[in-house]
């Protein structure tokens, strides 16, 4: 069933009507979220890359994020991610002006790893705010030191640069799930003494100066969006009463077009920012043996079963519409024509699938038609293990996927 809307709330604005997102005038509202897609191979640009997010473009997304794309090789989830640097973008070039063709707009997904990147890139370091053991890096990762937060400010400039000379209409920073600028949000994770650690205010000054310097190398010729944590899911991790201070912050700076609402952590608790049902089989499968073990031991604490509910972070975004009055991006479990419209209603700008998409690229083509109300994704989740191989959906048969 739709999450309920709030009793009072008039109609709002067609979700498939042309909109704008700072410099963009996106087709309509509905933006396809992040999801690794699993087919670049030490990461490279390759045509299964482009043909994902043409096929997206093709079935009426307004826009499709790239995800992941890392600053820097330390910042890297693992040796199969793309690193946005100088050499990537004729190939980056490819894949945005495919997309463009089709009618939509590209946004990359810019981020470091910090405690989530994996051990395959462990021969580039990654780090964190405090000294801590990391299980997808199967060891520490130590505390950044003041010149190595300097150097990860000047990759989130170059990568921004990058973006906007291949071609990506905006960028979205990965300030959520507890990769580095969200650890640095996190009180269970940043344990720092100095004027980074602390208080909300010193927790956030790191995430803000990049987002300052993204937004300064952008200079309004791309969008420029957050996608950060409202609560972590874990134990003494972030929540509503401090994220609500960091959005409020984050709004006073004036450095973003919209936020992207979410939550969970890649490092603790995976299953927050999907709920349903929990592969474990499959992710086990997905790995190798020493990591496929380590799985069937721990995995379910990693990996807790959360109930699959329809719109499930609209209730903690609702206190963020209710606080700040800048553009939001309402996403988790959206897959219904009166989830979009009661999102509408309530006063989100836009909202974002992603799931849902992965089983039907042309969704949101036949929700603004009318020939259906709602997507058949069942929320299984083995598509989840399928980011190792290209992520997809399992039930669609591969005669049938998108080209």
């Amino acid at each position: 069933m739709p999450a309920a809307p709030i009793p009072g709330v008039g109609p709002g604005p067609s979700a498939f009507a042309p909109a704008s997102l700072g410099p963009l005038r996106l087709r309509n509202r509905v933006i396809k979220a992040a999801t690794f897609e699993g087919v670049m191979p030490r990461g490279a640009v390759t045509q299964d890359l482009i043909d994902f997010h043409v096929a997206v473009a093709r079935g009426g997304a307004a826009m499709t994020t790239v995800a992941y794309c890392a600053v820097s090789k330390g910042g890297r989830v693992s040796r199969d991610t793309m690193v946005f640097t100088e050499d990537l973008i004729p190939d980056l070039q490819r894949l945005t002006a495919a997309v463009h063709a089709e009618g939509a707009a590209v946004s990359a997904q810019l981020g470091h790893a910090g405690y989530v990147a994996q051990n395959q890139s462990k021969h580039n370091p990654s780090l964190g705010p405090s000294t801590r053991f990391s299980l997808p890096a199967m060891g520490r990762v130590h505390g950044a030191t003041p010149e190595q937060l300097d150097e990860v400010v000047t990759q989130f400039e170059r990568a921004t640069r990058v973006a906007v000379e291949a071609g990506f209409d905006a960028v979205e920073v990965h300030v959520g799930h507890n990769y580095l600028l969200s650890s640095f949000l996190s009180p269970n994770l940043n344990k720092r003494r100095d004027e980074l650690g602390g208080s909300i205010a010193n927790r956030s000054t790191f995430p803000r100066r990049v987002l300052e310097a993204v937004r300064r190398v952008a200079d309004g010729r791309v969008a420029v969006l957050a996608k950060f944590n409202m609560a972590d899911g874990v134990k003494r991790g972030l929540w509503l009463e401090e994220s609500l201070q960091f959005g409020r912050l984050l709004q006073d700076d004036g450095h973003l077009d919209a936020m992207e609402l979410t939550g969970g952590s890649s490092l603790l608790n995976g299953m927050y920012f999907f709920r349903g049902d929990v592969p474990m089989k499959e992710f086990a499968a997905a790995q190798g043996p020493v990591v496929g073990l380590g799985l069937r031991v721990v995995g379910r604490r990693l990996f807790p079963h959360l109930p699959f509910e329809e719109g499930f972070f609209l209730p903690f975004a609702r206190r963020f519409r209710e606080e700040l009055s800048m553009p939001l991006v309402l996403l988790g479990g959206i897959n219904e024509r009166a989830t979009i419209d009661g999102a509408m209603a309530e006063g989100f700008e836009f909202v974002a699938m992603a799931r849902a998409l992965l089983r039907e690229p042309d969704l949101v083509n036949r929700l603004a038609a009318g020939t259906t109300t709602s997507g058949i994704c069942i929320h299984c989740n083995k598509c989840l293990p399928t980011i190792y191989s290209g992520t997809r959906c399992v039930l669609v048969p591969a005669p049938e996927r998108a080209p």
